[in-house]
């Protein structure tokens, strides 16, 4: 079931969504050769407590961690670790998700450690790109097989491969409510976005191949072919005017920039 969300709602998911984007840029700050996954996790966490807000990640279906980091080759779920630890050239989502006032907040972002590749480079432009041309389609009165084939069209343009196997959803109350948000699909196909419904679009881009396995640890989702991948996430609000984003990444890359 959809529910549309009132305004006053969708300004307590805004309040949500605002602090996983400054949770990221905390983490962006510390993302550096040398650091592992597992301080980046303690250090979200603090972060996120600290603000009046908890953890939506932790405990969520047993997953033990504040966030999921996922370096290289792994797309999305990956568990933080001591034994993971960053090195110059790697690329690593972070998904971050906050629970406040009886409302969810989720994003994501994929951060470079050091100097990347130039072909990593260009994926991690896409896949943004490819966010930002989704999100345009977000609007009420459209579909989200409009959102979808934004997605997928752009992203395989540049011949990148687009995960079937995970998609994006709504948000509210839960973390993940109805509808489905997938990164491939056709116009005009799918629910009706009406205004009030909030929902969160993130394409999962791989460099190679669309296949991807999922490892032994129940979490982790890898590409088959152990090629790179890039994930970005926005929490949009459906407006008739058009798409309300509720994620403010440039709070990230200011922090990250400086």
């Amino acid at each position: 079931m959809i529910h549309l969300k009132t305004d006053e709602e969708i300004e307590l998911l805004r309040e949500n969504n605002i602090l996983v984007s400054k949770t990221l840029a905390e983490v962006g700050r510390h993302i550096r050769p040398g650091v592992t996954t597992l301080e980046l996790d303690r250090i979200a966490e603090e972060f996120i407590r600290a603000h009046g807000a908890v953890p939506a990640f932790l405990g969520y279906e047993g997953y033990p961690a504040s966030l999921c980091i996922s370096v290289n080759e792994q797309v999305v779920h990956g568990i933080p670790s001591s034994k993971c630890v960053l090195k110059e050239g790697d690329i690593v989502s972070v998904d971050c998700g906050t629970f406040m006032k009886g409302f969810v907040g989720d994003s994501a972002y994929t951060f470079a450690v050091g100097e990347v590749s130039e072909d990593v480079r260009q994926l991690m432009q896409v896949t943004k790109e490819a966010l930002y041309k989704g999100t345009a389609q977000a609007k009420a009165g459209n579909r989200v097989g409009d959102v979808s084939a934004a997605v997928q069209e752009y992203s395989e343009s540049f011949g990148y491969g687009v995960v079937r196997e995970l998609e994006g959803h709504g948000l509210g109350r839960k973390m993940h409510e109805d509808p489905g948000v997938p990164n491939y699909g056709a116009r005009g196909r799918g629910p009706l976005l009406r205004e009030g419904m909030v929902i969160c679009i993130e394409p999962m881009i791989t460099m190679g191949t669309k296949a991807v396995v999922f490892e032994r640890d129940g979490w982790t989702v890898r590409t088959r072919d152990r090629k790179p991948a890039a994930h970005y996430e926005f929490a949009v609000a459906i407006r008739k005017s058009g798409p309300d984003v509720l994620t403010d990444f440039s709070i990230i890359e200011q922090a990250i920039n400086n």
